[in-house]
């Protein structure tokens, strides 16, 4: 689902583009379907809520968070994100998560929640352990932890107990440990845009976004933000 929209905007967009654009192709691109994404009006924006799980793809400092919020909130028309849940950042292969990786983009969260930019900031896929040391280091603590139903059918009990005692909503989820790989977005780009130099371009973060209507708790939009870049020579 998550390549066909990438491969769907790409498609859309260089069609409506100049041919020389393509071919140049610059270091920085803007690829929005305009009438893909609907904007929240300010009369609405009180019954709305509008969340988001932020995904970074590639080895990347952690100001991408800061990022990621700031063009969720242009796209959508808003000034700020009721919730932000940041998927576990990624590591080596062979190396756990710890405190030690999640510590700078929690540090850029806690900023956008002083700066008014988000309300509540939420953890994924921690365990017991992780989740503590996390809470007892942050300023701004978590309100919520998602768990992977897909590894773990039952809530570890030391986990729940934790959230419990803290106050920590414990969700679910079902993301694939890996939503979208360099080759993947790789081979959207090329089948997109064929002249395009594909292997130098590499996705930084992905951002979905929710936004639901209060009253009804029904979804009014959903999508997805994406920002590559473009490999040095």
């Amino acid at each position: 689902q998550l390549r066909d929209c990438i491969q769907k905007t790409l498609n859309e967009w260089s069609s409506q583009i100049s041919p020389d654009l393509v071919r140049e192709f610059p270091d920085v691109l803007e690829c929005t379907v305009s009438h893909a994404v609907e904007k929240i009006s300010p009369d609405e924006r009180d019954e709305m809520k509008v969340s988001a799980k932020l995904f970074m793809v590639g080895s990347n400092s952690s100001s991408s968070t800061k990022n990621a919020v700031d063009m969720a909130c242009s796209v959508l028309g808003v000034a700020q994100l009721d919730s932000v849940i940041i998927a576990s950042p990624p590591t080596e292969d062979g190396v756990n998560l710890s405190l030690e990786h999640l510590q700078p983009y929690w540090e850029e969260l806690q900023n956008l929640v002083q700066n008014k930019k988000i309300v509540a900031i939420g953890t994924s896929d921690l365990d017991k352990t992780q989740l503590e040391q996390l809470y007892q280091w942050a300023k701004v603590k978590p309100n919520s932890n998602q768990v992977n139903l897909a590894s773990c059918c039952v809530m570890p009990p030391d986990l729940t107990a934790f959230a419990k005692q803290f106050d920590i909503q414990l969700l679910t989820h079902n993301d694939p440990k890996e939503l979208l790989s360099e080759a993947s977005f790789q081979e959207a780009l090329r089948e997109s845009i064929p002249d395009i130099p594909a292997h130098e371009w590499v996705p930084l973060w992905l951002l979905r976004y929710s936004v639901i209507v209060k009253s009804r708790g029904i979804i009014k939009s959903k999508g997805y933000i994406l920002q590559a870049k473009r490999r040095g020579p």
